[in-house]
């Protein structure tokens, strides 16, 4: 009998996080920009497989792009999100899609290697599936901040990611077939660590591990003198996000 993976992640935090995007987002100008570059490259990427779904399922796309894109394409679109009770690490109440798209959801589940065995399964035969999320070059600048604000205790502050080699082989493992892994980066300037932050959690990008510490004043105002002297001679900080994508078929 397989052993349960290890419980990194919070379902709970998770489905708390997700849930607050919604809310975030109602707010002055909240960043969007992981999740538009995300639904916009799945669109691309279809033109350029000329794949044109009939049925398809986008799971994480809180934005609604995708999804608006795929139905003025003719096809019959559900949609899913942890926020909504979804869970990505079980079957599928839903089969039979020519089209499976998840959008920055599935960095956080505990079993990755089952919840890409359960998106093949969700596919018809021939039918593809898109997945993207944040991988491992993701917010190089915030972790050597909060390790830095740390110190000699540090603490669990910044998810483990997946590389693209990594993600290969995940596939590979969940038996897609025509397995591809690829990468790209966003980078954006910031100005204070309370923004970047702020574009964290607009986002879904917040901490969801199950082993947690606050972040006492004392180490705050280290975080902050961190982000200072990280910044330019404009006073801005560079941040980026690697944009991890994998693609496959299911026969």
């Amino acid at each position: 009998m397989a052993s349960a993976p290890p419980i990194i992640f919070s379902p709970a935090r998770r489905r708390a996080v997700r849930w607050r995007i919604a809310q975030l987002q109602r707010r002055g100008d909240p960043a969007r920009f992981v999740i538009e570059d995300m639904a916009e490259d799945v669109i691309e990427r279809l033109g350029f497989l000329r794949h044109t779904p009939q049925r398809a399922l986008v799971v994480g796309d809180w934005s609604g792009t995708l999804a608006a894109w795929l139905r003025g394409q003719g096809a019959e679109v559900s949609e899913a999100d942890a926020a909504d009770g979804f869970d990505e690490e079980a079957p599928y109440p839903l089969g039979g899609f020519d089209l499976v798209a998840s959008l920055g959801s599935l960095d956080t589940v505990n079993d990755l290697p089952g919840a890409l065995i359960h998106v093949r399964r969700a596919l018809a035969p021939g039918g593809r599936a898109l997945v993207s999320f944040t991988g491992a070059g993701s917010l190089p600048v915030l972790r050597r901040i909060m390790l830095a604000a740390d110190g000699e205790r540090p603490a669990a502050r910044i998810h483990p990611m997946v590389d693209v080699r990594s993600g290969a082989q995940l596939l590979q493992r969940a038996g897609w077939a025509d397995p591809v892994a690829d990468s790209r980066t966003l980078t954006v300037a910031y100005r204070s660590l309370e923004r970047l932050v702020a574009d964290l959690r607009a986002q879904g990008l917040g901490n969801v591990l199950a082993q947690h510490a606050p972040l006492s004043r004392d180490r705050l105002e280290r975080a902050r003198e961190a982000f200072a002297a990280e910044a330019d001679e404009q006073g801005r900080v560079v941040e980026t996000f690697e944009i991890l994508t994998l693609s496959g078929r299911h026969l």
